[in-house]
């Protein structure tokens, strides 16, 4: 029954992930900023790694069951 949360948290962190990253793609792809007033590079930069990042989140909650 503790499995619960660790599931649900592995499932947000992996589809927050996956959607970040489709999102950045996209944004980048069109030519438009990932964030307004930051430097487009930065904000690319940073929104990358979150996104690479919370899929990996997501495993290691899936793997704690």
């Amino acid at each position: 029954m503790e499995s619960g949360p660790e599931i649900f948290a592995g499932a947000v962190f992996a589809l927050f992930g996956a959607a970040l990253l489709v999102w950045t793609g996209v944004r980048l792809r069109r030519g438009e900023p990932v964030a307004d007033g930051v430097n487009r590079v930065a904000s690319a930069t940073v929104a990358s790694l979150a996104a690479a990042l919370a899929p990996v989140l997501g495993g290691y909650c899936l793997t704690r069951l």
